[in-house]
């Protein structure tokens, strides 16, 4: 196992603690990557393939690497009636980006949510965890401007 995998250690090596050290390779990578299916699948003791089943599974496992942006966009029954989809719309057309998409450079990356709990604010994203709301097309602009000159 590569040595920037050791922090898989920290949780006993037994097959049922799989799902646990896929988390734990998620939170440190941002993402499940082909070296870390690898080094799962060498510490706990299953075939690629195994592991490969389990990520695939589970779809809280992500195994795009995400932009250094993570645009979630919210499509609860609120944000869905109040315009969600146009919110994916016009990210489509500004970034070429789908959900579970990053961008060839690397800065944003996409996803649907099903609430972000902001529902007076709909329709709602948020970047990188802060929550903007009450989104048109202008305002979703001015993000996207905002956090691609940082």
């Amino acid at each position: 196992m590569k040595k920037e995998f050791d922090f898989l250690k920290n949780i006993p090596n037994d097959p049922g603690n799989l799902i646990k050290g896929l988390q734990l390779l998620q939170a440190t990578e941002g993402y499940i990557s082909e070296d870390g299916i690898r080094a799962a699948a060498e510490y706990f003791g299953r075939p690629e393939a195994d592991v490969e089943g389990v990520v695939s599974f589970y779809a809280q496992f992500k195994r795009v690497k995400p932009g250094r942006f993570q645009i979630s966009v919210c499509d609860g029954t609120a944000c869905h009636l109040k315009g969600a989809p146009l919110i994916h719309e016009w990210l489509n057309q500004e970034l070429n980006l789908k959900p579970g998409e990053t961008a060839p450079d690397g800065v944003f990356s996409l996803e649907t949510v099903a609430c972000l709990g902001c529902c007076s604010l709909a329709p709602v994203m948020s970047v990188n965890g802060k929550v903007h709301g009450k989104l048109d097309r202008k305002t979703m602009m001015k993000i996207l401007k905002e956090y691609a000159a940082k």
